[in-house]
């Protein structure tokens, strides 16, 4: 194996830091920052206010492993229709 020189590193091809465009996100993207602020106004909401908002924090998990298991939950119904966000990668056929 040769060593690298800095005019083989310069000439490098550069990795793509993403695979969409930085001003669309895919639906996963979209959905892991939307269940992460529900979590957490959920916890804060709980801590301060009532512990019945917990069950926001349920709600999110639930949700989560219905996209895991069949891939759709309620938000990724409505920010696939409202935004027409598309999956970063796609299921695979059966």
């Amino acid at each position: 194996m040769s060593p690298r020189t800095p005019s083989s590193v310069a000439s490098a091809p550069q990795a793509s830091a993403s695979l969409t465009p930085a001003s669309r996100w895919p639906l996963e993207r979209a959905l892991f920052a939307l269940a992460g602020t529900a979590t957490l106004l959920a916890a804060l909401l709980a801590a301060t206010v009532s512990p019945w908002f917990l069950l926001l924090t349920s709600f999110v998990g639930v949700s989560q492993w219905m996209y895991v298991t069949i891939g759709a939950c309620p938000a990724s119904v409505v920010l696939r229709r409202a935004l027409g966000l598309e999956p970063g990668c796609p299921r695979a056929p059966r």
